[in-house]
């Protein structure tokens, strides 16, 4: 089943809001984006990039803003798709076709659109420096074997601190020098200590 096929499915299945999610599709539709299905919802694009979804729930129905954050939202109708993890998208819950204000909603998908071509868009949150602390055996090893010190530097922070963990979570010194000949050759690679169990 290709998307077209499956939005027209999603539209026409039996549903509570079946009518009022066509109006919303109707609105969607006369901003002129490009109309697919994306992770189960009808989705409207812009050259590609997420602009709105139209969803529907059991006791709900709406639209999802994929950068409704830089809505002005005048009507104050807009929550977080997710508290504390959604950063950008917002979303606007319906109860009831009669809660539709066309005029209202056709404001903010032109709104939203106009932004997308503005190309405003949430810069992604950096992440925290990955943290470690080397034992001294690794430290020690390394400072003997220019070679393995020179691969270390070039490995990733989380791939250090790996390395790291693995000498250091070691309860018995037998076990701490028998990992660190296993390693040794591995970092010299340029290998991370899991990288065989991440293909």
């Amino acid at each position: 089943m290709d998307k077209s096929e499956k939005v027209e499915r999603y539209f026409s299945e039996e549903h509570p809001f079946q009518e009022a999610i066509g109006v919303l599709r109707t609105l969607a539709l006369k901003t002129k984006m490009d109309e697919t299905f994306k992770w189960m919802f009808p989705t409207y694009t812009l050259n590609g990039k997420n602009v709105l979804a139209i969803c529907k729930f059991k006791k709900h129905f709406g639209l999802w803003f994929f950068n409704g954050v830089f809505l002005s939202d005048p009507h104050g109708v807009l929550e977080n798709a997710q508290e504390g993890k959604t950063q950008a998208m917002r979303h606007w819950k319906f109860h009831a076709l009669e809660d539709i204000d066309e005029t209202k909603v056709f404001g903010y998908m032109n709104e939203a659109l106009e932004n997308e071509r503005k190309g405003l868009k949430l810069a992604p949150k950096k992440k925290a420096p990955v943290k470690f602390v080397m034992p001294d055996l690794l430290k020690n090893a390394l400072g003997k074997d220019a070679a393995a010190k020179t691969a270390f530097g070039k490995l990733s922070n989380y791939n250090k601190k790996e390395y790291s963990e693995y000498i250091a979570d070691a309860k018995q010194e037998k076990t701490k020098l028998t990992r660190l000949q296993k390693i040794l050759p591995m970092i010299k690679n340029g290998a991370g200590l899991n990288d065989k169990y991440k293909k």
